[in-house]
């Protein structure tokens, strides 16, 4: 059930930074409102997910997943540009990620 929490907490990483952009600076209301409660509740599911599995491979999964699912929806839905070094740093994010979980057991 951890890692179902831990799924859902990074969805959610994803969604809180999207909506932090989309509100332009807290300029829209109902977005900002969006980014709070997303906020809260993925708090709420990694502190979950961290009731049975160990903080540094809950943080570091969450973190990793964050990172790459963001700068992959800021490339599709706000047109940053995606580069080889971009390509780069995610995968080593990745490998980083994968180890540290084959590390921790």
């Amino acid at each position: 059930m951890a890692w179902i929490y831990l799924l859902a907490a990074s969805v959610g990483e994803i969604l809180w930074t999207y909506t932090l952009k989309a509100s332009e600076g807290f300029t829209k209301p109902g977005i900002a409102l969006v980014n709070l409660v997303t906020m809260l509740v993925t708090a709420w599911l990694l502190s979950m997910a961290t009731k049975t599995m160990p903080l540094g491979t809950a943080y570091t999964v969450w973190t990793g997943f964050g990172i790459v699912g963001t700068v992959a929806i800021s490339v599709m839905m706000f047109g940053e540009q995606m580069s080889a070094g971009k390509l780069v740093a995610m995968g080593l994010i990745v490998a980083g990620t994968v180890m540290l979980k084959f590390v921790e057991g």
